[in-house]
């Protein structure tokens, strides 16, 4: 007799704890039910989690949060809703609201796919961001990329029409991908003139590891599409 093999699911993020340092802790103890959102599976009012009716922006993948707090504090007009896996970066991004009072930034500690499937309404996005996503540069693992025609089919419900997705990566490769998978989408179009890459927009900050990739002569990728 035959013994059936059980098939695994490829997990698209792991939650990472990392080590907390104290003022990160603190920050997710006394912040949390102020600025950030909790797990579940109801739909969220945008609106009403920022209290006003604004452009809302969703980021993939924050990092330490230093250029997403930079974008909240130079484009107050807009709503910010920042996603991460990685303890730390949560506490940092919560120290940074504090630090420098803002108003208009979220944060959730969850898988971002599973949070636009299940608790981002349909067109409620009026941007997206996803800069400098784990590139998985091993072919073996290019199925773990964010970036797959079925997700971007996901993000064409979620980003209202007229709104955008704004792609940032050092992986040159990744950046091909990235514009074929975008561009085969019809719900897409890209904004770049030769339909490839566009210079970075003045809104998304360079960063400390842009700068040092420039100085040894790494490039960078930007990719902006229309939601039609």
């Amino acid at each position: 007799m035959t013994e059936k093999k059980t098939l695994r699911t490829v997990r698209s993020f792991v939650r990472r704890e990392g080590r907390l340092t104290p003022g990160q802790q603190r920050a997710i103890e006394t912040l949390w039910s102020q600025f950030a959102i909790d797990e579940g599976d109801s739909l969220l009012d945008l609106h009403e989690l920022f209290g006003r009716d604004a452009p809302k922006v969703l980021e993939i993948g924050f990092g330490n949060g230093a250029s997403l707090i930079q974008m909240a504090i130079h484009q107050p007009e807009q709503d910010f809703l920042g996603v991460e896996v990685h303890r730390p970066s949560i506490g940092q991004l919560l120290k940074g609201i504090d630090k420098h009072g803002l108003s208009n930034l979220r944060v959730a500690c969850t898988d971002a796919v599973e949070l636009l499937k299940h608790r981002i309404n349909n067109n409620a996005l009026d941007r997206v961001q996803l800069y400098f996503p784990d590139p998985w540069h091993k072919k073996r693992h290019h199925k773990r990329r964010i970036i797959q025609p079925a997700f971007v089919s996901l993000l064409t419900a979620k980003i209202k029409s007229g709104g955008h997705l704004h792609m940032a990566t050092d992986w040159q490769h990744y950046a091909k991908q990235m514009l074929d998978d975008l561009s085969q989408n019809n719900l897409f179009e890209n904004c770049s003139d030769d339909a490839t890459y566009i210079d970075r927009p003045n809104y998304r900050p360079l960063t400390k590891f842009e700068q040092r990739g420039q100085k040894l002569g790494h490039g960078v990728w930007d990719l902006l599409f229309k939601r039609k």
